[in-house]
């Protein structure tokens, strides 16, 4: 043990601590308001239907919170515990250069993690989500997506470590600088090939048939100004009751999808509000935003990665005995979600900011009432709780919650008419 040992250690707890006490101040939020669907949803909302929503809020909440506790003891079993020094010194048998040395290092230390956390996965899949009547997934299918998941990630992660450590070994201290515009080049080709290549190998996409409603789709693409590969509609029925819809890709290789689970349960001019929402994000630049951002975000990281990759006391403040490029890689990916808790709040802060301009766009585009209407239907259908702890909700909510998100687009919507006046 070290200083560094006892930073990490603090961080490590004060993070669970953080999240354990948001976590318990939103069940007990949840739970005082289960019985009582909020005023401006009474009319809407059922009380039974309420009453799920809080109980499936609940019940996935126990499961995050296992899961974060059980992620914290496998992150002291790895490091401070000796697992990835075992490791590393048991693959020397295999007599493996380098970079195989390291890509495989990686690659068990990330197998055993998912293996470990696999059953908290299961319960959440086949007992939560069966409970509440979500889950649509069978054990084959199941088991067929993890498998076609780790290929995948076999696939594509071990090709790019192995030039992440081969860069680390032979482009000197400003490697760091170059490994990050690899990642970014490899981010953007992801984002690009992801809708025609990856997607289509866990759900099937067929191109809207619905005339009247394609017609509609594409007379808001012309108003927008946005080109796409196409509207599809997946099959997520496959998996889940849950709805959503999504925009996809890059450049030319843009498309629209609707699960097939919301195209059942809104009406044409309520899918039509949605999509606007979507646009919003588009005409607000907001993935070019969120791409910047992420891009700072990786170029800080790697350039503190570069610096640390240089002490010895990072290795043995976490249980390393043999610093390699491999070794620091691994240590940073395992500890940074530790240090990076504290940057939550602000991250979900802009998210929820985007989400409020897009919905302005939509409101001012196709009107409030259809998109009120369907996050209203979503909501319901989504067992979305309607009261969370707007603390818990400010660290960890990506949208704002029901009621400050439709109260907001009433207002942007009495704007839009006060102007069209």
């Amino acid at each position: 043990m070290n200083t560094f040992t006892l930073i990490f250690l603090a961080a490590l707890f004060a993070s669970l601590a953080l999240e354990f006490w948001l976590a318990k101040r939103h069940a007990h939020h949840v739970r005082t308001h289960r019985d009582r669907v909020p005023e401006e949803f009474s009319g809407v909302i059922t009380p039974e239907t309420h009453r799920k929503a809080a109980d499936y809020t609940l019940a996935k909440l126990k499961v995050i919170e296992a899961g974060r506790a059980w992620n914290a003891v496998l992150l002291l079993i790895f490091t401070l515990g000796g697992g990835i020094d075992a490791i590393d010194h048991g693959l020397d048998r295999f007599d493996l250069g380098p970079i195989s040395h390291g890509v495989t290092l990686i690659l068990t230390v990330m197998l055993l993690m998912s293996l470990a956390e696999l059953p908290l996965s299961i319960y959440q899949t086949f007992v939560v989500e069966e409970k509440f009547s979500f889950n649509r997934t069978t054990p084959a299918q199941f088991v067929k997506d993890l498998l076609l998941q780790g290929a995948l990630s076999l696939a594509i992660g071990a090709p790019l470590l192995a030039l992440i450590l081969w860069v680390m070994e032979s482009a000197g201290p400003w490697w760091w600088v170059i490994a990050w515009a690899i990642l970014m080049g490899f981010s953007l080709l992801m984002s690009w090939a992801y809708p025609t290549l990856i997607a289509p190998l866990f759900n099937k996409f067929t191109p809207l048939e619905d005339a009247q409603l394609r017609a509609r789709i594409q007379r808001l693409l012309q108003r927008c100004g946005f080109k796409s590969q196409g509207i599809f509609v997946m099959d997520g029925s496959r998996r889940s009751g849950h709805g959503n819809a999504y925009f996809t890709g890059l450049g030319s290789n843009k498309r629209i999808v609707f699960f097939d689970t919301l195209m059942e349960a809104l009406e044409p001019e309520e899918l039509e509000a949605v999509l606007a929402h979507e646009l919003g994000h588009f005409k607000r630049r907001h993935v070019i935003k969120m791409l910047l951002t992420s891009a700072v975000l990786s170029f800080a990281g790697l350039a503190l990665l570069g610096w640390l990759a240089q002490q010895p006391w990072f290795y043995e403040g976490l249980g390393v005995s043999r610093p390699s490029n491999a070794t620091a890689l691994l240590l940073f990916m395992l500890i940074l979600p530790v240090f990076s808790t504290f940057l939550q709040p602000v991250l979900a802060w802009i998210q929820r900011k985007y989400e409020f301009e897009a919905d302005e766009f939509a409101a001012a585009l196709t009107g409030a009432d259809p998109l009120v209407r369907s996050l209203v239907k979503l909501y319901r259908d989504n067992a979305a709780t309607l009261t969370p702890d707007p603390l818990y909700a400010a660290f960890h909510y990506s949208h704002p919650p029901a009621a400050i998100r439709i109260a907001h687009l009433k207002r942007a919507g009495g704007k839009r008419e006060t102007v069209a006046a």
